[in-house]
This record gives structure tokens, sequence and C-alpha cells, in this order.
């Protein structure tokens, strides 16, 4: 039988009618803890959910991985490459890659009546995933991929109230080359993902449109774009697949070359980085006050017991048997609160990403409302960190104990 553990609960417990002045105290250290957490998983679950939603949408219109001629061309005109240079099914082999696929840009001006628009021409062909697109159309339909070319296209919500076009309308693209030439498109669907940086500018087409225009042939493509399962695991996965590309070269001897979206938007992924900080300001911030809360009530008990320490120590005890009684005792009242804060922080997070109670606007935040990724691996962690965190802070003031006199703590009153 654990005896300190026995005593601790007892005291805790106490007596029906027994009036201790630590309990609010207590109250105050429980309120305190249950806040804390409820607010550090709101946070980890806002942060992670916000990073993930941005990242999912970067990577819709760029992928993770980009396969495209060492040109050192950093615009949307691009040198094509051949398909067949690029062994795809070595690539897929790789554990990790979950999709690739064909692409080609070509920048253009996109011209109405009475508006005009530099764009850039997404072509896609039959490889190509449309999950992302599906998930972000608002109108229409996604086009369909035949034998023959279709004139069919995707556009933004952006781009059409900005043009003031519907799906069905016709738009004319041109294209500044020699000599200049216009292509004729029908809107079949517009999305929308609230990303207006790149939602004014890319427009989705069939790709043999843009070797047609570039006097390409059915082999030659802008690059390859490769998705992978984990973005955690971007950096080793753009290595392998550096390595499984290190032998290819253009028809002309020159190089391939494998650049991941971090590389390729260095800014948004900088930014996303920054918002880390933030959440460890706020954990340490928690974990102090619930700490310090602690710390005010684990001194009033000691204090408010200090008779029964003075009894206990004459009878034998050792010091640090005395503070565990008191450590097990805080950290039952710790366990209590955190057990609310849990419930409490959980709660609003399933409200939240259910019912999507609380907006945002899109033009600031690039999502509709706050996005939340709950993990039970980021659960687990922020509460054995928390609990260890705050009883470790209790083991200085828990000191106390040891200078207590028997004698003199049997006569307190």
């Amino acid at each position: 039988m654990n005896l300190e553990l026995f005593i601790a609960n007892k005291i805790t417990t106490g007596e029906k009618g027994e009036i201790k002045m630590s309990r609010p105290i207590i109250k105050i250290a429980k309120l305190s803890i249950s806040l804390g957490i409820s607010v550090m998983i709101l946070a980890i679950a806002i942060v992670t959910g916000f990073k993930s939603e941005i990242t999912n949408k970067v990577t819709g219109f760029g992928s993770h991985i980009q396969i495209t001629n060492y040109d050192n061309n950093s615009s949307f005109e691009t040198q094509p490459i051949s398909k067949s240079i690029i062994d795809t099914k070595l690539i897929k082999q790789i554990h990790g890659i979950r999709h690739i696929q064909s692409f080609a840009t070509k920048p253009g001006i996109l011209k109405t009546k009475s508006e005009i628009q530099g764009i850039v021409l997404n072509g896609v062909g039959n490889d190509f995933d449309w999950s992302f697109f599906e998930k972000n159309l608002v109108d229409g339909d996604i086009f369909q991929l035949g034998e023959k070319k279709t004139n069919q296209i995707l556009i933004s919500k952006k781009l059409s109230k900005l043009l003031q076009v519907k799906v069905g309308d016709k738009i004319s693209v041109f294209f500044i080359q020699q000599p200049p030439r216009e292509r004729r498109f029908r809107i079949s669907g517009i999305y929308n993902t609230g990303m207006e940086e790149f939602d004014k500018l890319f427009l989705v087409c069939d790709m043999r449109h843009i070797q047609k225009l570039n006097d390409w042939n059915e082999d030659q493509i802008s690059g390859y774009e490769v998705f992978i399962e984990d973005f955690n695991e971007i950096s080793k996965l753009t290595y392998l697949v550096k390595q499984s590309t290190a032998s290819s070269f253009t028809q002309e001897g020159g190089s391939i070359k494998v650049r991941n979206i971090i590389r390729k938007y260095p800014q948004i992924f900088s930014w996303l980085e920054m918002l880390d900080i933030n959440v460890w300001i706020i954990l340490t911030l928690m974990v102090l006050v619930a700490g310090i809360n602690m710390i005010s009530g684990l001194l009033i008990i000691i204090l408010e017991k200090t008779n029964m320490i003075g009894i206990l120590k004459a009878l034998g005890t050792s010091n640090w048997s005395i503070r565990k009684i008191f450590l097990y005792q805080a950290s039952m009242i710790i366990g209590k609160g955190m057990l609310w804060g849990n419930v409490i922080g959980i709660s609003i997070c399933i409200i939240q990403h259910y019912f999507e109670i609380i907006p945002l606007d899109p033009t600031n935040y690039y999502v509709n409302t706050v996005p939340i990724n709950l993990k039970l691996s980021h659960l687990i962690l922020l509460n054995i960190g928390s609990a260890i965190a705050t009883v470790s802070m209790l083991l200085i003031p828990s000191y106390l104990i040891s200078k207590i006199s028997p004698a003199k703590a049997i006569r307190f009153d």
C-alpha cells in the first residue's frame, strides 16, 4: 500500500463540513489549469490547422515537388522536357510518393469587352488529379479530357467577378509571341480557394493548347508535378527524386531541375514557420500561469497542514515521504484541472470543426472559417508535457517541508 498516496487522498477529500482556507486557492488553481489546457489545445489545433490548410492550397496549385528543365528560368514561360527522359515508374516506387502528373504552363492576357488581366494557363493531361479543384469548385463542373482537344477551362471566382463572366461564357486569351496568338475558351467551372494571389493568376486548361502554342510535340511538357503523403518528409523525398533523375538530360544536353514547394515559395513557408513561435509563447505563458497558481496553492496547503507535518515528523516520517504526500495531492488537483481543460478545449474544437461557428475573412486569412487540426498525438504530448512541467515547478516549494521543526509544528495553530 502506498501510504503517501493514501494520506494525500484523505486530506484532499477531507471531512464533510470541514472548512479549509486553501479551498478558494485550490479552486482558482484548478480553474487556471483548466483554462490553460483548453487555450493550449485551441492554439495548437488552430495553428496546425491553419498551416495545413495553407500548405494544401499552395501545393494544390504547385504540387510538393516539381521536375522541370534546368534553364535558370523563373518565369511561367518554360523550356520543355521530353516525357521519355523521366522514368515516372521509378519515382512512383519511392516510398511516400502519392502521385505524379505532367503539366505545362504559359502566361497570357485574359481579355473581355471591358476588362483585361494577366494570367497563367496551367495545362493538364489525362494523369491530372482533380481532387483539389473538385473540393474548391463553387460553380459548374470539371471538364473532361478526351481524344480531341477541349476548349473548356476552369477559372477562379476572383477572376470571374473581375471580368464579369460566368459558367458557359466564352473568354479570349492572348499570348505575346511572334506572331501574337489568341485562343477562345468556354468556362466549364469556377473555383475558389481563398488564396487571392493564386486565384487571380491560374486558369486550368487542356495541355494540348499550350503544346500547340509553343510548337511542341506530344512528348514535350513543362515538367512533372510530384505529390507526397507526408509533408514533413518533403526534404528527404526531394533528395530521393533528385537521385532518380540524376542521370536524365534534355535533348539539348541540359540538366533536370528538381525543386520542392518550399524553395519555390519561401516567403509563404517562412511566414508559416513563424506561427510556431506564437504557439510556443502561448504554451509557455499558460504553463507558467498554471504553475504559479499551483505553487501558491501548495504553499497554503502546507501552511494549513503544518500541525500534521509536525506529527508525521515526530513519528519518524522522512522529509521526502512527507513531500510526496503534498506532491500527490497537488497532482490530483492538476489532474482534475487538466481533465476539465481537455473536455472544454476538445469540445470547442469539435464544434468549430463541424459547425464552423467562427468565420474569417478569406481576403486576409486565406480561409473562410477558423481551421481545426486536432490530433491525438498532439493531445497526448501536450498533456504529458504540461503535467511534467507543472509538477516539476512544485518540487522547489515542497522543499519548505524539510525546514519545519516537529516541536514548533505540533504547537502550531
